[in-house]
């Protein structure tokens, strides 16, 4: 038996949603903020919600964006799709969260005002850390709600990614869910503790993490795959009234990564970018020092396909230079 979500042969007609003490009728649409906290200014923090709610009976899903307050790409992405949905084009639900974490949105950084990596939080706590408290919110609000997540994200620190889906590949659900995106490369990764998709799981929801770009900007092309990507996984969860074509090109499976690391401090100088294949021990770069001399080679370590970068020139020695996946089989 297909393991998606089923429709009957018949249609039923779905129930009011509730969501934050609101109730959204169905095919009916709603935008919400819920109150999070305040600054110590006084000004209110809240959880941005809008939720598409469709008229038919069908899953539940979310989309969630800047759970890294500095990774733009899914705010923008959150924002195109929600406006590319209707509710009488929907089957089941849909929450949209373009802006979990506001406080480092606001800030641009990473993380929380109590330094603490939102990603690294969940499930959370009604009386924990003021991460604690946002990971919880979003927990029993929105993810406890669903069968199915989406979470955006961007490269850290400097670096950029090759458009990609991580996910249980092991999971034949997510792994399906993963190919009708049409990343790339779809690259299998274990869940980290602390993290949104490890709570979700924890609980039976099949997620799927997209990484592109890097942080603090807008990358149309990425931007453009995400909205794509999305509607297309909603599709084959059969949540949208008209199927969408699937991709084109099949992705990339890629079950081990490593990142080539600098042996030494200096500027770095890449012979390689996004995407393109390597083989064993191919020359990727070299690391020199100021004057371009005492040179390093950096080497692929083994065959496969380059899927993030430093953007940065200036390197310490231990930095994660160039990030290479070995394709599967």
């Amino acid at each position: 038996m297909d393991s998606r979500a089923q429709k009957s042969e018949t249609p039923q007609a779905n129930r009011t949603f509730m969501i934050g003490g609101h109730a959204v009728a169905p095919g009916n649409r709603l935008r919400l903020e819920i109150p999070v906290a305040r600054l110590p200014t006084g000004t209110h923090i809240t959880l941005p919600i809008e939720v598409i709610h469709g008229a038919i009976e069908g899953p539940t899903a979310w989309v969630s964006a800047a759970v890294h307050g500095d990774e733009l790409n899914g705010v923008e992405i959150a924002r195109l799709l929600a406006e590319k949905l209707k509710p009488a084009k929907l089957f089941g639900t849909l929450i949209v969260v373009p802006m979990v974490n506001g406080f480092g949105v606001i800030n641009q950084s990473r993380y929380m005002p109590d330094r603490r990596d939102l990603n690294r939080s969940f499930p959370g706590s009604k009386t924990g850390s003021l991460a604690s408290r946002l990971a919880r919110l979003l927990m029993t609000e929105v993810v406890q709600r669903c069968q199915y997540g989406i979470d955006l994200h961007t490269g850290a620190n400097h670096r950029t990614n090759l458009p990609q889906i991580r996910g249980d590949m092991d999971d034949t659900e997510t792994y399906e869910c993963a190919l009708a995106f049409g990343a790339p490369v779809v690259v299998h990764s274990d869940v980290r503790d602390g993290s949104l998709r490890a709570a979700a799981k924890a609980i039976g929801i099949k997620v799927l993490l997209y990484e592109a770009g890097e942080p603090m900007r807008f990358n149309q092309d990425a931007i453009k795959l995400g909205v794509s990507g999305i509607t297309r996984v909603l599709s084959y969860l059969k949540m949208l009234k008209s199927p969408v074509k699937p991709p084109k090109r099949r992705s990339k499976l890629i079950r081990e990564s490593k990142w080539v690391r600098a042996k030494r401090s200096g500027i770095v100088r890449l012979e390689v970018e996004l995407g393109d294949s390597v083989t064993t021990g191919q020359e990727i770069g070299l690391i020199t020092d100021v004057f371009g001399d005492d040179p390093q080679k950096l080497k692929a370590p083994y065959s496969g396909i380059i899927i993030g970068q430093s953007n940065n020139p200036v390197a310490h020695q231990g930095d994660g230079i160039v990030h290479v996946g070995r394709l599967s089989d």
